[in-house]
C-alpha cells in the first residue's frame, strides 16, 4: 500500500511542486495520474521512488516511511519498483536483452539466470523476436516497451510510468498500456501518469492534479 500523509513539497518561498496531497493507494490498483503538464504527476511518482523528499508530510510505502530511510536504503526500497521514464535511457550500445538484463547484473544475478528472466520479460511486452537488435533499430513505440521488460525483469511490486505513450502514436500507446495492464493483472500496483485523456477510462481509479493540488476533474494550470 501506497500512502501520502499531507504531503507538500516546496522548492522555494513561491514555487510549489506539491501541496497538501493526501491519498491512498492499494496494492494491485491501477491508477492514472491525470492533469496538465506541471500539475505535479513526476514529481508524486519520484516521492514513491525515493527520488524526491517531502518539505513536510509522509510518504508511506509498504510500510516504509519514504522520508525517514536512509540513502543507503534506498536502492533496496527501488529493487521493489519498476520505474518507466519518458526518456527510456536505454544503451545505445547494447542489445535489447542486454538492456533488459542490466538491473539483474547490477544486484549480482548470475548471468543465465539474468538471461533467462530477461527473455521472460521480454516475451511479455512481446519484442523476444528483438532480443539481438540495438535500440536505435526499433521504434519509438518497441523501445517503451523494452523498457517496460527492464522495469519489471526485478518482479516489482510496484510499476511507476511517467507519461510512457507521450510520445507515441495510437497504436503503439494502446500496446505500452496494454502490457501494464497485463502486469496488473497479475497483482502489481500500476501507477502511470498521463496527460492524455483518452486512456483515463481503463483506470480502476483516477486522481486528478492540478497545480500540486488533488482535484475533482480535469483542470488547465501549472505547477513548479
Amino acid at each position: 500500500m501506497i500512502e501520502f500523509d499531507n504531503v507538500t513539497k516546496q522548492y522555494s518561498r513561491d514555487a510549489y511542486a506539491l501541496r497538501d496531497i493526501s491519498l491512498t493507494i492499494q496494492d494491485g490498483e491501477l491508477i492514472f495520474l491525470a492533469g496538465p503538464s506541471g500539475a505535479g504527476k513526476s514529481t508524486l511518482l519520484k516521492m514513491i521512488a525515493g527520488i524526491e523528499k517531502p518539505t513536510s508530510g509522509h510518504v508511506i510505502v509498504n510500510g516504509q516511511d519514504i522520508s525517514k530511510l536512509k540513502t543507503g536504503s534506498l536502492p533496496y526500497l527501488r529493487r521493489k519498483l519498476g520505474l518507466i521514464l519518458q526518456d527510456q535511457k536505454l544503451l545505445t550500445d547494447r542489445s535489447v536483452l542486454a538492456n533488459v538484463m542490466l538491473p539483474l547484473i547490477v544486484t549480482g544475478a548470475a548471468s543465465g539466470e539474468a538471461e533467462s528472466r530477461a527473455c521472460v520479460a521480454l516475451e511479455k511486452v512481446g519484442l523476444l523476436d528483438k532480443a539481438n537488435a540495438l535500440p536505435l533499430e526499433l521504434s519509438g513505440g518497441e523501445q517503451q516497451r523494452v523498457a517496460i521488460a527492464r522495469a519489471i525483469v526485478n518482479r516489482p511490486k510496484i510499476i511507476l510510468a511517467d507519461e510512457p505513450t507521450a510520445f507515441l502514436d495510437r497504436d503503439n500507446a494502446n500496446k505500452v498500456l496494454s502490457a501494464l495492464k497485463a502486469f496488473q493483472s497479475a497483482g502489481v500496483t500500476c501507477l502511470i501518469s498521463s496527460h492524455d485523456e483518452q486512456f483515463l477510462d481503463q483506470a480502476d481509479r483516477v486522481i486528478y492534479l492540478s497545480n500540486g493540488q488533488i482535484s475533482d476533474s480535469w483542470t488547465t494550470g501549472a505547477a513548479a
